[in-house]
């Protein structure tokens, strides 16, 4: 086979690949999740690894690549080139392979069990279509606590991530038998080291003049009681979640404490209630005059109904 006859071996497998994408894309056109790549910069700020190792050389499984590190706009979920402007250096990169030309090895990143490409998007994509399923690779790992499965999502990470945070802060804290609270529930990654910081800093407070110190399980059923109940209800009576669609009242909890310390720095003192209703006027989602209606007799209707139980 002459180099005119790779060219055009070369071309037609880019517009195989091509139209593989465009089908893909077609397919996943609703839960486009399900196409897209990984990108390593939001699975980092999710996993958050503590050290790196250079692992060296080594030969790893191509479907195993789920991601990369800047490239991961330009290929579909199985490394399909998604643009046009990809052709030129993909059809040199798969000439060089017809021809069994040896190309640098790649270099990837290792987090949870999966790889992302830090060099080599390129000689992955064309390794793929060409059906290979090992590749060489320079490979440095990141350390995880969460093994990831190669077809998961973004948001399915993020979502295990949370289930492991929570676990962890349950186990470490009792916290669901001292409160009987079983739906401390976040829609964010470190939102439970956020709340055990907050219960450190009530028991620093609760501890003053003191001369035995309070254990933090006493410290952390009273802040339960007496700072996070307190303002779930505000969230719960002023319905504040309607303006937050997919976002859980503790999220707001942890948003509006934040806000608050800070409208009391700014004013001096401010009211929690005030507080709250700041933060969903100046964060919150813009509703129309019937929502904010409708949302604001719930909330009277609410406490209304509160009024009487008590």
């Amino acid at each position: 086979m002459n180099i005119t006859m790779y060219k055009v071996q070369a071309e037609e497998d880019f517009n195989k690949a091509r139209n593989k994408a465009l089908l893909s894309h077609i397919q996943h056109f609703i839960n486009t999740d399900q196409d897209r790549l990984l990108s390593f910069s939001d699975v980092k700020d999710i996993l958050k690894p503590k050290n790196q190792v250079y692992l060296g050389m080594q030969t790893v499984p191509i479907d195993r690549i789920v991601g990369s590190e800047g490239r991961y706009r330009d290929f579909t979920k199985f490394f399909l080139p998604k643009a046009n402007h990809l052709k030129t250096r993909w059809q040199r990169v798969d000439e060089a392979a017809l021809q069994d030309i040896i190309l640098p090895a790649i270099q990837l990143y290792e987090i949870g069990g999966v790889y992302f490409v830090r060099d080599g998007n390129h000689r992955v994509s064309v390794a793929r279509s060409q059906g290979i399923e090992m590749i060489d690779a320079e490979v440095t790992s990141l350390s995880s606590e969460i093994s990831i499965d190669p077809n998961i999502t973004t948001e399915q990470l993020k979502e295990a991530v949370i289930a492991l945070e929570k676990k962890i802060f349950y186990e470490k804290t009792d916290f669901g038998k001292l409160t009987g609270c079983g739906d401390l529930n976040f829609t964010m990654p470190g939102r439970y080291d956020v709340i055990y910081n907050h219960i450190l800093v009530h028991k620093y407070y609760m501890n003053q003049g003191i001369e035995k110190e309070i254990s933090f399980s006493d410290a952390l059923v009273s802040w339960y009681k007496e700072v996070y109940s307190p303002i779930i209800k505000i969230i719960q009576d002023e319905w504040l979640t309607l303006n937050f669609p997919g976002r859980s009242p503790s999220d707001l909890y942890v948003w509006i404490v934040k806000h608050w310390d800070f409208l009391k720095r700014k004013y001096g003192v401010y009211s929690l209630s005030d507080a709250a209703k700041d933060f969903s006027v100046k964060y919150g989602q813009k509703q129309g005059p019937f929502f904010r209606f409708l949302a604001m007799l719930a909330g009277r209707i609410g406490r209304l109904f509160s009024k009487k139980k008590n």
